[in-house]
């Protein structure tokens, strides 16, 4: 309790003032509690009534506009600051930058991000967790600090030239902050995930003035189902977010290009041509990010100076083009408006895609998201050059740009909608999108087929995790079997003698026995009625025991425990505390793990299907 509500409730007039302030106040933990907790009434509504959760998404949406558009206009004035421009702080769109500003501010900002990653690591920061794992492992739970220290860090890498984009942070900050919000009104588990999509839903409608796009995203990547049930919260935040954006007079750049009114037939081999080849390019491009990362590793290079190599190595390419700095936003606008020719294009392809690999395996903090748009384009203009050689009637470079960008972002971010209604919300055209879709849907089934992940799933493989999307798998690892197991085990001493366990479990007192060594370590179970009708003369208690290697441990999930039951062909195992020891703690049957695990399973896909 404060010491100042301490103070008053001592200057309180009588014991029973004083008895009644401190129930009211329950001992000073109520009052900290409603602080950290939204109020109790609040709090009821929002868990009994979907109109108040979607109320609640809508402040969500309020709130990520608000912070996307601070995001981007604090990046767009370091480029003014620190790359001495005159525009907006569009810095890929030039023609060229100063020579000696476009390998320093790199190189030098790569340095200080190194030392404040030094910073992150002393005050005990932990991994962040983005939406997706969060999502599909933590109920949707997320570290509001660690992600504002990924927004730092974003911020700061995109600010300096990187040749990443901010979307990540975007969705982190969106995501972690509507969690946050989510946990101080104690929403449940399947509440809390939505609301986290919620949050990216709208942090992606804001930056892209997208909102259909943004609801897709969520749906798509972050929530990893569609239900009716998530449908008004989701859409009406990212909603939220885009009217936040337009009123503060920031929306995202538009496109004003001219679109065919509709495509031929035979104009969709190479449209589906050019899905398959996106997806091989955005496969290439995450593994040259794995393989960037992995040689940075293996170098004897500081971590805290590997940024700065890569802001180096950035800077330098930035030489030949601007376009390979920052996010690309006005390289792309220009790609799209047909400025650069195959030559150029192939040329900022290559550049580009080195670029993004660079920054991300050298330590800058980013995502691929608009990069993977950009390098679409340039992959869709080389690719519609190409055709224009062979035949003057085929599709134009702007429009094979178009599929080529929602292709490539389909391969490299995921969800292949997200990125048609992209298109369709940038452009407004019906007979583009149809196209589109058709060029997602051959370079998602390619990545599919040849790699399996997009990029974020991509490095959760590489960390160990075997989690392809957001569906909520959590539970299964939450469902251990120390939380199944029943504690109460009477053991036994192996040198118990035949006649005295006849004598104390006759049939039908026990179904099995858990027996231990003389240094109280499992030893095997015994089964009260092979035990009756075995004979007695020559047998000992040793000759009973089964199952005396296959045990369970607490940690295990009920996954891991189904497989050890199948393994040993036995209805029961003995729980213990470590291999080494083998103390018993607890019993737990097959029978009540598979029914647990189909419950929550049950549970699961209720929540999949919006069920109530």
């Amino acid at each position: 309790m404060p010491d100042s509500l301490s103070s008053f409730i001592s200057r309180a007039g009588s014991g029973r003032d004083r008895a009644r302030i401190r129930s009211l106040l329950g001992g000073g933990r109520a009052f900290r509690g409603w602080v950290l907790h939204a109020p109790v009434t609040l709090r009821a509504l929002v868990r009994t009534d979907e109109i108040w959760l979607t109320i609640l998404a809508c402040g969500v949406g309020l709130l990520a506009g608000l912070l996307v558009v601070g995001i981007n206009e604090t990046t767009l004035l370091m480029h003014r600051v620190l790359f001495a421009l005159s525009n907006n702080g569009r810095l890929s769109g030039l023609p060229s930058v100063d020579p000696w500003r476009a390998v320093l501010v790199p190189t030098g900002g790569g340095l200080l991000l190194g030392l404040f990653g030094i910073l992150v690591a002393k005050i005990g920061a932990g991994r962040p967790v983005d939406p997706v794992e969060a999502n599909a492992l933590h109920g949707g739970r997320m570290s509001l600090r660690d992600s504002i220290i990924v927004v730092l860090q974003t911020v700061l890498s995109n600010g300096v030239g990187a040749s990443i984009g901010l979307e990540a942070g975007y969705s982190q900050i969106g995501a972690a902050l509507s969690s946050k919000l989510g946990r101080s009104f104690r929403v449940r588990r399947g509440d809390l995930r939505v609301l986290v999509g919620c949050g990216a839903a709208a942090a992606i409608g804001a930056a892209f003035d997208a909102p259909i796009a943004g609801a897709f995203y969520a749906f798509e990547l972050v929530i990893g189902t569609y239900a009716l049930v998530n449908l008004a919260p989701v859409t009406l935040a990212s909603i939220t977010a885009v009217i936040v954006t337009n009123l503060l007079g920031v929306p995202a750049p538009t496109l004003d290009l001219t679109i065919p009114t509709r495509i031929a037939g035979l104009d969709y081999l190479p449209v589906l041509a050019l899905g398959v080849v996106s997806a091989l390019v955005g496969i290439t491009i995450m593994y040259a990010v794995t393989l960037t990362e992995a040689a940075f590793r293996r170098s004897r290079v500081p971590g805290w100076m590997r940024p700065m190599i890569g802001g180096l190595a950035v800077g330098s390419m930035a030489l030949v083009s601007p376009a390979v700095m920052s996010s690309g936003h006005a390289a792309m606008a220009l790609g799209l408006n047909a400025q650069y020719d195959l030559r150029m294009a192939a040329l900022l392809l290559v550049l580009k895609a080195c670029g993004a690999a660079i920054s991300i395996g050298s330590g800058f903090r980013g995502g691929l998201f608009f990069a993977s748009l950009f390098l679409g384009v340039l992959t869709g203009t080389v690719f519609g050059d190409l055709l224009l050689l062979v035949s003057s009637d085929s599709l134009s470079p702007v429009v094979c740009a178009l599929i080529a960008m929602a292709a490539m972002a389909a391969t490299i971010v995921g969800g292949p909608l997200t990125m048609v209604f992209l298109v369709l919300e940038s452009t407004g055209s019906l007979p583009l999108t149809s196209a589109v879709l058709a060029a997602s849907v051959v370079a998602s089934v390619t990545t599919r087929r040849t790699f399996g992940y997009s990029f974020a799933t991509w490095r959760f493989h590489l960390r160990g995790e075997s989690i392809r999307s957001a569906v909520d798998v959590g539970w299964i690892r939450n469902l251990t079997v120390g939380r199944m197991m029943r504690r109460e085990v009477r053991t036994i001493r192996i040198e118990t003698s035949l006649a005295a366990l006849r004598r104390d479990f006759p049939l039908g007192s026990e179904h099995r026995l858990v027996i231990v060594d003389n240094m109280g370590r499992y030893a095997g179970i015994l089964q009260v009625p092979e035990l009756h009708s075995a004979d007695e003369n020559g047998e000992r208690l040793a000759d009973f025991l089964h199952n005396r290697d296959e045990v369970l441990l607490p940690q295990m999930t009920v996954k891991d425990a189904v497989s050890r039951f199948e393994t040993a062909e036995a209805d029961a195992l003995v729980v213990v505390d470590d291999p080494e020891t083998r103390t018993v703690i607890g019993l737990l049957t097959e029978q009540y793990a598979l029914r647990r695990y189909t419950e929550e399973l049950d549970r699961s896909r209720r929540d999949l299907s919006g069920d109530v």
